[in-house]
């Protein structure tokens, strides 16, 4: 726990020390590499949306939570896809958990969590990795075996080892596959972390669950709510003002 906690204070810290305008011109950069120009663009309006409703800090939260718990998923989904793709023995047992896990509510899992590990960011993080941790192993499983057998031959013909077959062969020609598994995990992970507000997990979920307890969907909006509370605040007074006038 004390590990977990510890990379995700280290996301959380480089993340909101990092000055706003930086960081959209990065995450559009970045965007704009991976997935074009069209991306690069909404990324960059979406960021400065975020950005002008003065709800950057919680944004940046929640990404550090997704980040922290993607990287666990990565870690922990990927060489048990491997072993579960050599393994069909293995497969067969595992799979009916894996099953289990991709249909069971989310809210089911926030209960068993909270009473292992009690509330908080961290807590939420491991509810998001148990969440969203069976597509990249169903994905890896299926992109190893998706590799066709005659490639496979070739390879040992040629004399590779199993490593140099799983490195060079295997992995290569799934990667397609296992990166539709980490954007099927990265999605599960978001919900999950919004979800996961309800055991007091911080970012824009906790602004999803006050605007709903108060029946204000604008409750996210930090700059709006204090302007209503000054409002709200200064009307008696300048009731009382104008009484004492009359």
């Amino acid at each position: 726990m004390c590990r977990w906690d510890y990379i995700l204070n280290g996301f959380q810290q480089l993340l909101l020390g990092m000055p706003a305008p930086v960081a959209i011109i990065l995450f559009a950069l970045i965007a704009w590499q991976v997935s074009g120009v069209g991306m690069g663009i909404a990324a960059l309006i979406s960021l400065i949306a975020i950005g002008a409703i003065g709800a950057w800090s919680q944004a940046m939260i929640t990404l550090a939570l997704v980040l922290t718990a993607l990287l666990f998923c990565v870690v922990i989904g990927l060489p048990m896809g491997i072993w579960l793709a050599r393994s069909p023995r293995a497969a067969k047992i595992v799979r009916p958990l894996l099953d289990a896990m991709q249909t069971t509510p989310a809210f089911v899992y926030l209960v068993p969590i909270v009473m292992l590990f009690g509330i908080g960011n961290v807590p939420g993080v491991v509810v998001t990795i148990i969440f969203a941790l069976p597509p990249i192993i169903r994905l890896t499983i299926l992109g190893i075996n998706q590799v066709p057998a005659d490639l496979i031959e070739a390879s040992r013909s040629f004399g590779a080892s199993p490593r140099q077959m799983l490195f060079k062969v295997q992995l290569p020609l799934a990667m397609p596959t296992i990166m539709a598994g980490v954007n099927q995990t990265l999605m599960l992970a978001l919900s999950m972390v919004v979800i996961a507000s309800m055991i007091a997990v911080g970012g824009l979920g906790q602004m999803v669950l006050r605007g709903i307890g108060r029946l204000d969907m604008g409750a996210g909006n930090c700059r709006r709510r204090r302007h209503c509370d000054s409002r709200h605040h200064s009307g008696p007074s300048d009731a009382g003002r104008r009484t004492r006038l009359a």
